[in-house]
């Protein structure tokens, strides 16, 4: 074995150990490359919830000013047939009856429709909360992932260290949501 071999053999034996030092660096990168999916698509779905919900309070609301409308044309309308006089009282005074019925109805389903509405935009500012959540975590993890890639260019495991603990709070802060009520 000729000098030259034997020094690229040792070489070789040199980098293949740098390389098994770092594969923990490696893996750790792999992992959150699929928790910084795992976030961003449950962040996806957070806010497409969020928009929906959105949408069906305003659907809700809509519905309410809908029969709010109705109510006051009834209220309008009874009003007008107490101070016109019509030739049949019978009629007058049934037409008033039915009237009344329509805006006691009104008025019970009024109550009932903006309590949902409100329920709704509650749900709304629910999945909102837990969207930024899940921002927050994604753009922890993607820190945290991007600081450990450092760790294979200057191979110094402190940016390693750094990368697992902003990754920590990334996975932290996408569990949090969770405990969000």
């Amino acid at each position: 074995m000729e000098a030259n071999e034997a020094q690229e053999l040792q070489e070789h034996a040199e980098h293949g150990a740098h390389e098994s030092s770092l594969r923990p660096v490696a893996f750790t990168m792999a992992v959150l490359a699929v928790l910084v999916a795992v976030t961003t698509v449950l962040g996806h779905r957070t806010q497409t919830e969020a928009v929906l919900d959105q949408n069906r309070a305003t659907d809700q609301w809509n519905y309410y000013q809908a029969h709010k409308i109705r109510a006051n044309e009834t209220e309008l309308a009874a009003d007008l047939l107490g101070v016109v006089s019509i030739a049949g009282k019978d009629a007058a005074a049934k037409l008033a009856k039915g009237y009344a019925d329509h805006e006691k109805k009104w008025n019970d389903d009024l109550k009932e429709e903006q309590a949902q509405a409100e329920a709704t935009e509650q749900k709304v500012e629910q999945a909102e909360a837990r969207a930024d959540r899940f921002d927050l975590g994604e753009a922890l993890l993607e820190i945290g992932l991007v600081i450990t890639s450092v760790t294979l260019l200057t191979r110094s495991r402190i940016y390693w260290y750094l990368g697992l603990v902003f990754s920590v709070l990334g996975v932290a802060s996408a569990v949090s949501v969770f405990l969000l009520k």
